[in-house]
């Protein structure tokens, strides 16, 4: 079987054995924003040699850049093409460029990007030539240079017919011409009419074959189909072509896909086409051998023709990903708003569009595995497609579908239903629960409002407790709205140098000594007011900006810490679970501590006890290298969560912190249970406890009664920035402050 990173093969010829120094040079165009892509293609292009010659590297950082450089340099043989540049489709804009502009057909545009999602248009594919379309992740080293010895083949060939008046304007009309035709059918018709023009035969006795799978090493008639056929073997397209009643045909066909080549006969001639993935023959019956310069032009037209082929089959496959989810082979988002768009066109009365999500489906992932999951979210999507094949189904999201239908079809209740039965995905049987946002269709909303709306409303199902599903109202947009204020503000307000980390000291009840400081993240709005925290802190995590929040929160209190005149023995740090989940977190830790110069000892990292569910294996391996390392972890309002022995027993734990809500209860007659529970479980895993919102002197004694270690609270000091930290600590004195 041919190896996967094979692309594209024209004719079966191989450099010589002994290489001839030649002082000619393949000009290469590198076209890319980033400098390691620069640096990468050096590296793997160095020393390689193509058709005896070296190549040149001739490197543009914008489109631009690259349009002057071709400018000056006309005879580049190939461009590799960033796509996403200093806009979304500079690359695209630069290919229109290339071509309409500067009017060079010759040169050969693989178009390369590092985003795998984003596909070109698929008018510039057809209109333009472009050789290959690939993801900067599978272009290794081997498939750079297959790629680049296909696409250099192409240009030379080309680059030489067009010296040569004879067929020269046929070729290029016949590329250009194929290439606007997106299915293959209607590609194998264009192909066979094109070549009995180009050799000036009648196009009776000239059959296009295609292998029906990749898989087989060795072809039959039976694995082969008629795609397009002339005169009277025109009622054989679209049959297997072993129904063929034309030996011959049938041979040589079979023959050449199986050598994988052209063949020349004395009566016929065999054109290959292929690549990665499939493979096609084009049988052309003559009456005599072709001449030199007619088996010249045939390579050459063979060569664009393979090249067209694997764009056909390209433009065929990018119009299927482009509205379809591959996993469950449901429309996907952008099918999803189109369906929405027509609706909401149409408006016909009770329709509705749903949107339902898995919940916790990153447990099931990360639990019993991806393959599991993927077999959850197939079975999902067969029965809603079962249960509601009047409706428009989607699935939009990774573990989010979406419908549009009648309103009977989709009220909550009866989806409800659907979900009492449990899904089998491999040998489990897995009960979920889902959340829905409904949006009703009045008429005349865009398909993206429509959308809008019922994703708001699922996002505020997620958010509210105990809703499994919400229908859009204006206060559900409002609330939207104020979300993104928010977020758009704390970025402002991050990247302005708006927020400030503050400090709440740690007593010891022993001895009254202040032990520790726990950095406290503020963000101070107008004078006298402070947002916070567990409304912004958990926008932060929701929008992404806790990653890059939380590193500055912890370099600030180690440079603070550092610097203060009485400092104390630690300082402690809240982390987030997305923090945790980096797998370069515990490097980044000690690089933060490197820094400051600050021994790991002195810092102690607070979790929650949520924090294993998401990822565990990250979690716990990240946890235990920095504990490795000598960094303190504690463990954030312990029994307010979700509180198991196990988790204790799992993670790397050296403190306790008791809840507020625990420390009021001492006072509040409900008794001192829960803070005695755990001091107790503390004392016997051998675990230090901190107890949280100590306000009240009765609240003091009953701790230090129960053997609690460390208080912290408004007895002793509010949290305060910096200035106020130095002046509170050079004041400070035995005894709760005053």
């Amino acid at each position: 079987m041919q190896p996967e990173d094979d692309l594209v093969r024209f004719a079966a010829d191989e450099p010589p054995a002994q290489a001839v120094e030649s002082p000619i040079n393949w000009k290469l165009l590198v076209v890319d924003d980033d400098e390691e892509v620069h640096e990468a293609t050096r590296f793997a292009l160095h020393d390689v040699r193509i058709a005896d010659r070296p190549l040149r590297l001739i490197h543009a950082y914008t489109a631009e850049q690259a349009a002057e450089a071709i400018a000056a340099d006309p005879d580049i043989a190939v461009i590799l093409l960033d796509v996403v540049m200093e806009s979304h489709d500079a690359g695209l804009k630069l290919v229109r460029r290339i071509r309409e502009e500067l009017g060079l057909a010759n040169v050969r545009i693989i178009l390369r990007t590092g985003q795998p999602g984003y596909a070109p248009e698929l008018k510039v594919i057809r209109d333009y030539d472009i050789n290959d379309y690939k993801t900067k992740a599978e272009l290794t080293h081997t498939r750079l240079v297959t790629t680049l010895i296909a696409a250099i083949r192409s240009y030379e060939q080309i680059h030489a017919i067009s010296e040569n008046r004879r067929g020269l304007e046929l070729i290029v009309n016949a590329a250009a011409g194929l290439m606007e035709l997106p299915a293959m059918s209607a590609f194998a018709e264009g192909a066979l009419l094109q070549i009995a023009a180009l050799l000036k035969l009648p196009a009776e006795g000239i059959v296009c074959a295609q292998k029906e799978s990749s898989l087989d090493d060795i072809c039959s008639a039976e694995s082969l189909h008629v795609v397009a056929a002339a005169g009277r073997l025109a009622s054989c397209i679209g049959q297997p072509l072993a129904l063929l009643a034309e030996p011959e045909i049938v041979d040589a066909i079979c023959d050449c896909i199986n050598r994988r080549t052209h063949i020349f006969g004395s009566q016929h001639t065999v054109l290959y086409l292929h690549d990665r993935r499939h493979d096609a023959a084009v049988f052309v019956r003559s009456e005599k051998p072709l001449a030199p310069t007619d088996r010249q032009l045939v390579e050459v037209f063979a060569a664009n023709v393979s090249s067209c082929f694997r764009n056909v089959k390209l433009v065929e496959h990018l119009n299927f990903i482009a509205y379809h989810d591959p996993l469950t082979r449901l429309g996907n988002r952008a099918a999803f708003l189109a369906d929405l768009e027509a609706a909401g066109t149409a408006g016909e009365a009770d329709r509705l569009v749903c949107m339902l999500d898995i919940e916790h489906f990153t447990d099931v992932n990360n639990s019993l595995g991806h393959e599991i999951g993927d077999q959850l979210l197939q079975a999902v999507a067969r029965r809603l497609a079962e249960a509601c094949e009047d409706c428009r189904l989607a699935r939009v999201d990774g573990d989010t579908f979406g419908l549009v239908g009648p309103k009977s079809r989709l009220v909550p209740e009866r989806l409800l239903r659907l979900f009492e039965t449990p899904f089998a995905a491999g040998e489990q049987q897995l009960q979920i629960e889902v959340q829905f946002g409904y949006c009703r269709v009045a008429g005349g909303e865009p398909g993206e409002t429509l959308y809008k709306r019922a994703d708001m409303a699922l996002t505020h199902a997620r958010l509210t407790r105990h809703k499994r599903y919400l229908y859009f109202t204006p206060r559900i947009e409002k609330r939207t709205r104020w979300r993104l204020d928010v977020i758009r503000d704390l970025r402002h307000a991050f990247h302005a140098q708006g927020l400030s980390v503050w400090y709440q000291p740690q007593i010891s009840l022993d001895d009254e000594a202040v032990v520790g400081l726990e950095a406290l993240l503020r963000w101070p709005n107008v004078p006298g007011f402070v947002h916070p925290p567990a409304v912004f802190i958990p926008l932060a995590e929701d929008s992404g900006m806790i990653l890059d929040i939380g590193a500055w929160v912890l370099d600030q209190a180690c440079a603070t810490f550092q610097q203060l005149e009485r400092r104390p023995r630690r300082l402690a740090v809240n982390v987030s679970m997305p923090q945790l989940r980096a797998p370069d977190f515990p490097q980044q830790v000690l690089r933060t501590l490197a820094r400051h110069a600050m021994p790991p000892s002195a810092l102690e990292l607070e979790i929650t006890e949520s924090i294993l569910l998401g990822e565990p294996e990250v979690v716990l391996r990240n946890l235990h290298a920095l504990r490795d390392q000598g960094v303190q972890i504690a463990i954030d309002d312990f029994g307010t969560g979700y509180s198991s022995l196990s988790y204790l027993r799992e993670l790397p734990i050296d403190c306790m912190k008791i809840d507020r809500s625990f420390v009021q209860e001492i006072d509040s007659g409900r008794g001192d249970v829960f803070a005695e529970t755990i001091v107790a479980l503390a004392h016997k895993l051998g675990m230090e406890t901190v107890a949280e919102g100590v306000a009240t002197s009765g609240q003091l004694a009953r701790l230090r009664e129960l053997g609690c270690g460390i208080a912290q609270g408004y007895l002793y000091a509010r949290p305060m920035p910096t200035d106020a930290l130095n002046k509170w600590l050079g004041m400070r004195r035995a005894g709760p402050a005053q």
